[in-house]
């Protein structure tokens, strides 16, 4: 009783102070009915403190949310379940529950009295625009009662996370040099090495099917060898990001870091989907191996998290790729580069790597000055013919440009030499 008294609101208390001095007076002059509105007046607030206190700690919240990871722009569904866990009903209940700036405003909805052990839901919508993960809650409850005299809050301890990923764009389905790269048992290299049987067979193995037994081998070795040419390559793909603050330009979700962050997205996506064995590396030395079931949702989860840093230098991310480079394919995002820089990259051509570097022009996400737009666009070109002559191929991207117009360049077969060879004349002209 005593929480609930001091719940009491500025009606509440105003209703005790004109009861007060109602007494007063009547005390003074001698008027037994101003003495009986004084009691009435009084009586109010304690009785709504009274209505409202009974129900206190005798209340359930559950939240779920729909969907627990939404896309950039998207909307969630946020779910509240109040149950009442007593025989009493309760009074009227204003539910609030705590957001991030970035979700919007706090959500505020009135629920009626619910009865003895009644269950009742509410729900609202939140949308965020920028990457990341928002706690959502506590929930604070305000009991009050219909006049509005007496106000009491319960907060929830529970806080659910809303994982805000990239946005993923679909990509056409193109044909990549590097597909057929990766790592497998039946590796052409092995026939030219070991011959035609060795290349087709591997040592048995427990839980082997006996009908792959390979009885030839079986009988010049000595040892039960199985047939191998039934198991499938392994495409692998790495995927690049560079995180460093200063080679990228733009704010918020316009910048063009977040253009290579969704880029980074859609790709992974799309390589998952055509059977790739992932492996993302960024410049703060995030490694995620996604070849397992489940490796689309660990990299989507990386990438709402990943910020550009200030400390950060291509030779860094040069040695973190390296560290584990098994050939395959590899895909770089990467901000403004200078020659140097596109010249440590050609490091990564390694084990019959193919790399494929999308080569953001940073520049154009900001306003120049003429002058200024030649010089930035030599120093891009510069760089872009660099990383050319290092064994990469590269695609250049300017502010306005989408990655399902740019994907179909990487595809692997005439067209995209092609394009590779006009790059670096037309980057040479440029430099020239």
């Amino acid at each position: 009783m005593r929480e609930a008294l001091r719940g009491l609101t500025t009606r509440g208390r105003s209703f005790l102070a004109a009861a007060i001095a109602a007494a007063v007076s009547a005390l003074i002059l001698g008027e037994r009915d101003l003495l009986r509105v004084a009691v009435l007046l009084a009586a109010l607030p304690l009785l709504a403190a009274w209505y409202v206190g009974r129900s206190r700690y005798k209340l359930a919240c559950t939240r779920s949310l729909e969907p627990g990871r939404a896309p950039v722009g998207s909307s969630a569904r946020v779910i509240l379940r109040l149950q009442n866990l007593s025989r009493l009903p309760t009074g009227t209940m204003l539910l609030e529950d705590r957001l991030p700036y970035a979700l919007g405003s706090r959500p505020r909805v009135v629920l009626e009295k619910l009865g003895a052990h009644q269950a009742s839901s509410v729900a609202y919508t939140v949308r965020a625009d920028i990457r990341g993960r928002y706690p959502i809650g506590p929930l604070i409850v305000r009991l009050t009662d219909p006049f509005g005299l007496c106000e009491l809050t319960r907060s929830f301890p529970s806080v659910d996370r809303l994982t805000v990923i990239p946005q993923v764009v679909a990509l056409p389905r193109v044909r990549l040099a590097g597909e057929y790269a990766g790592t497998g048992d039946s590796r052409a290299r092995s026939v030219a090495v070991h011959g035609e049987d060795d290349a087709a067979t591997r040592e048995y193995r427990r839980g082997d099917d006996l009908r792959r037994v390979h009885w030839r081998s079986t009988a010049r070795t000595g040892e039960l060898m199985v047939r191998r040419e039934e198991q499938p390559w392994e495409s692998r793909a790495t995927i690049v990001l560079d995180t460093r603050v200063y080679a990228h330009r733009g704010e918020g979700p316009t910048a063009s870091f977040e253009w290579a962050v969704s880029a980074v997205a859609s790709i992974a996506v799309h390589l998952r989907e055509a059977g790739y064995k992932l492996r993302l590396v960024t410049g703060t030395g995030t490694d995620v191996d996604a070849s397992e079931a489940g490796g689309e949702s660990l990299i989507l989860d990386t990438l709402a998290d990943v910020k550009a840093e200030q400390n950060g230098d291509i030779s860094i991310l040069v040695e973190h790729v390296r560290r584990r480079s098994d050939g395959g394919l590899v895909i770089g995002l990467f901000g403004a580069l200078t020659t140097a820089e596109a010249g440590l990259l050609g490091q990564l051509r390694g084990n019959g790597a193919t790399c494929i570097g999308f080569t953001l022009d940073s520049s154009t996400w900001m306003p120049l000055a003429d002058g200024e737009r030649q010089e930035a666009d030599r120093e891009h070109a510069a760089a872009s013919l660099a990383l050319v002559r290092g064994g990469w191929r590269s695609v250049p991207v300017t502010h306005g440009d989408t990655l399902a117009a740019l994907w179909p360049t990487v595809g692997r077969g005439s067209q995209g030499f092609a394009y590779r060879a006009a790059m670096a004349e037309t980057v040479s002209g440029v430099v020239r």
